[in-house]
């Protein structure tokens, strides 16, 4: 198995192992919310922060428009290949080789 840490250097937090990581970045998180400076959103708030989100990203009308054609195009290539394939027979009048 090739080494995950092969061409980067031995030092620092993303050359150590995960279980190392994750045991600082708890602490880190315990302190944090210890001290206050933590953040949990509440429902009302998350709502409150998606909704504004959702009214700036919906003013940029090329992006809005990408978006759409993006969908347009992926639903016009799925009904074509749709259409491309084989109506399905029942399959009394299929040979017993196709009804496998």
């Amino acid at each position: 198995m090739a080494d995950p840490h092969r061409g980067t250097s031995q030092r620092g937090f993303a050359s150590m192992d995960q279980d190392k990581q994750r045991a600082i970045a708890a602490k880190g998180g315990r302190a944090a919310h210890a001290s206050g400076n933590a953040h949990e959103f509440s429902p009302a708030e998350a709502r409150l922060a998606g909704r504004k989100g959702g009214q700036a990203i919906s003013r940029d009308r090329q992006h809005m428009a990408a978006i759409g054609r993006e969908g347009g195009h992926a639903r016009h290539a799925g009904m074509r290949q749709q259409q491309q394939q084989p109506a399905d027979e029942p399959l009394a009048e299929r040979s017993p080789r196709q009804q496998g």
